[in-house]
């Protein structure tokens, strides 16, 4: 096993997503020598988070003919690489953020830093039953934005799971694509705000299945891709088949923020809070990018957008307080 390390550096990002690898660039540009934790299978997502798993990324500018997940984050790591990002395939295991220079821990090294960008995600809330694992992202997808339009929905029925505000949005969204959208929801009253209620039991392509839960996904013929699911009445226990090409999950995610003790204000949802047109949070020093502080947009280019602010938000900080650019050793 490797010695323990400490090191030193100016700014250290955690997290490699788009918006930690899009700070990484950005800082590394401006010759602060970043530390960057990738992260090494933390909860259960490979270094890169869950844009790695998307099979055809289309919305996102300058592939007009897609790219694949893992190829984008790639390519983004890459990028942070060649100007000078020094990249540890570690998971941030706590952090110290009440005194300066800030610690950030991993098991095998300390990092030192003036600043620090937290740029971890948020984990998409997921639902077991079977079929579920063989079909995510071949039929099932956590994000009707992003998945919504590909060609193998279109015109087709669809489902999505939930009760909430995220779950109204994703079907009246997919009603533009779907050729009907069927709400699967536990309970026999939905949680959503009363508008999003109305948005959605008005819309006369959605239709909702009360009282319902999922017991399995099944496949369409030879071609591995979701053909239906298995539907269960819980009041009555009767279980029906549903023939759909799309189900979309929408219970919500969790904010990868529990490594942080505590040590950064965050909302009700877990989510870490930032200073309007910022991404300044409670500690002065400490910024946050991405999924981890954006619970609206949940794009990977929006996450990218943050990863820039940051970094920028960084290194106007860095000049203020004096900090000395390369730092890192």
């Amino acid at each position: 096993m490797e010695d323990l390390q400490t090191m030193k550096t100016c700014l250290c990002i955690i997290g490699s997503g788009p918006a930690g690898q899009t700070a990484a660039i950005y800082a590394a540009r401006a010759e602060l020598k970043p530390i960057l934790f990738e992260g090494g299978m933390a909860n259960d997502i490979s270094p890169g988070g869950q844009f790695t798993a998307a099979i055809c990324i289309e919305n996102f500018p300058g592939f007009p003919e897609g790219i694949t997940g893992r190829e984008l984050v790639d390519r983004c790591r890459n990028q942070s690489l060649r100007f000078g990002t020094q990249i540890f395939t570690e998971t941030v295991t706590k952090v110290n953020f009440s005194s300066r220079p800030f610690k950030v821990f991993t098991d095998l090294r300390t990092v030192i830093a003036d600043a620090v960008v937290v740029a971890t995600g948020a984990i998409v809330k997921q639902l077991s039953f079977p079929g579920s694992n063989s079909f995510w992202k071949r039929g099932m997808s956590a994000c009707a934005v992003c998945d919504g339009a590909a060609s193998i929905f279109r015109n087709k029925p669809l489902a999505v799971i939930g009760g909430g505000d995220s779950a109204m949005d994703e079907a009246i969204y997919l009603t533009k694509y779907g050729s009907k959208v069927y709400i699967i929801h536990r309970r026999d009253t939905f949680k959503a705000s009363k508008i999003m209620q109305n948005r959605a039991l008005s819309n006369p392509k959605i239709e909702v299945l009360w009282s319902s839960v999922v017991v399995e996904a099944y496949g369409e013929g030879e071609r591995g891709v979701l053909g239906g699911l298995k539907v269960k009445n819980v009041v009555t226990g009767e279980v029906s088949d549903l023939q759909v090409s799309g189900l979309f999950i929408a219970i919500g995610r969790d904010p990868t923020t529990k490594f942080l003790g505590g040590q950064l204000e965050l909302d009700s949802d877990g989510y870490i809070v930032t200073k309007p047109g910022s991404t300044h949070t409670s500690v002065r020093g400490i910024f946050a990018a991405g999924e981890v502080q954006d619970k609206k947009y949940r794009q990977g280019i929006t996450a990218a957008g943050t990863g820039c602010m940051a970094a920028l938000d960084a290194e106007h900080y860095l000049q203020e307080i004096g900090s000395q650019e390369g730092k890192s050793d």
